[in-house]
């Protein structure tokens, strides 16, 4: 790893799978020896999106902000990546959690952006079924990832965490970062 650039950590997973609240408590954790590090969440860009696109009256964001069509995905996550990507290469850290849902977007991480730690937090539908905060996986809404949209599941994560319900959120926080170094 290049100590003076900084480094992309990815939480990905499905919807549901604990990526904001664990990378949320990463983030926390890691604030406290990198200051400043970044942090961006998935639900949040979009909702910043549509608060954007209603404040200015953009009816172009507005509709990208709607748009959860496989396309709209795929060129939302390669320029959210390659915004990430300049932050990191200045030395600065980034906490992101998101599905990124494609190999694609994933194997460009890998091959540009030299610090790159991608945590997969794998989940069995039952599960994702049986927690829906969202209501994604039971009111029948169009568009989920894993359900009637395609998503490459991870092959290569750096760390693969099985979030089934069984640990704290801290235990398992506490975990990645003794994996990363981070913390003894």
């Amino acid at each position: 790893m290049n100590k003076q650039k900084g480094t992309l950590y990815f939480f990905t997973g499905l919807a549901g799978a604990g990526k904001t609240t664990l990378g949320g408590l990463f983030f926390d954790r890691l604030k406290e020896f990198k200051t400043d590090a970044v942090w961006s969440d998935g639900d949040r860009r979009r909702a910043n999106l549509a608060a954007i696109a209603k404040k200015t009256g953009d009816a172009k964001k507005a509709a990208a902000a709607k748009d959860y069509s496989t396309e709209a995905r795929l060129r939302g996550a390669k320029g959210m990546f390659q915004r990430y990507k300049a932050i990191v290469d200045q030395g600065r850290d980034v906490v992101c959690c998101g599905i990124a849902m494609y190999d694609e977007v994933r194997d460009w991480n890998r091959a540009n952006i030299e610090n790159y730690v991608e945590i997969y937090i794998k989940v069995s539908m039952e599960t994702l079924v049986r927690r829906d905060q969202k209501g994604l996986y039971t009111s029948g809404e169009k568009n989920v990832v894993g359900v009637d949209l395609p998503w490459d599941e991870p092959k290569n994560p750096d760390i693969v965490i099985e979030n089934e319900g069984n640990e704290a959120p801290e235990i398992i926080v506490d975990r990645i970062m003794k994996q990363l170094g981070l913390i003894e």
